[in-house]
């Protein structure tokens, strides 16, 4: 009987605790730049404070990927990745930029700690995460969601990646160029 009653107590907090900690994402959203169309263009602060424009990469391929939160687990492994892969990205004209809306500041300390060479870019009025229809609540924030598009070096979104694994996904992102360059695009 006392088990009863402390689960009866729990139980409402225990489902509240999980709808306010699990992320939601938005699943399958028109709004999400499709494969085939032009990339929006934007401009973001970089952990250098710099500007930098998706246009200014025009002629090469491009990894934009959009990930929830600086010094987080899976966006820490998905960062590494792509580190340890960058020598790959650049035998295959390809940059790396990720997006989250985190602070230049918490970017900057992010690359450091991390030691991250690639672009991290600032996006905390949530603008381009928005644009590319790449956000989710995590209780009462929004944050980016972890999706991924490769954009071809004219600027057109060749595939997207949504709610990505981030232990395999640089892997399959360098598979993913070799396919599209192979098959002519």
């Amino acid at each position: 009987m006392k088990i009863s009653r402390i689960l009866t107590g729990i139980l409402p907090a225990l489902a509240l605790f999980l709808a306010i900690s699990s992320p939601v994402v938005k699943a399958d959203d028109p709004a999400m730049p499709a494969v085939g169309s032009m990339a929006p263009d934007f401009t973001l602060s970089s952990q250098e404070g710099k500007s930098v424009s998706l246009h200014d990469y025009k002629g090469q391929w491009v990894v934009l990927y959009f990930y929830p939160k600086d010094f987080t687990s899976g966006c820490t492994i998905e960062a590494h990745n792509f580190e340890r892969d960058q020598a790959q990205y650049t035998a295959k004209k390809a940059a790396i930029l990720g997006v989250s809306v985190d602070t230049v500041d918490s970017h900057q300390q992010f690359c450091t700690k991390e030691s991250l060479t690639f672009k991290l870019l600032a996006d905390p009025d949530k603008a381009v995460v928005t644009k590319y229809a790449s956000t989710m609540t995590f209780g009462k924030n929004v944050v980016a969601a972890r999706n991924t598009f490769l954009i071809d070096p004219t600027g057109k979104i060749r595939k997207v990646f949504v709610k990505v694994d981030p232990n395999p996904h640089s892997t399959e992102l360098l598979a993913a160029i070799d396919e599209l360059k192979k098959s002519g695009m």
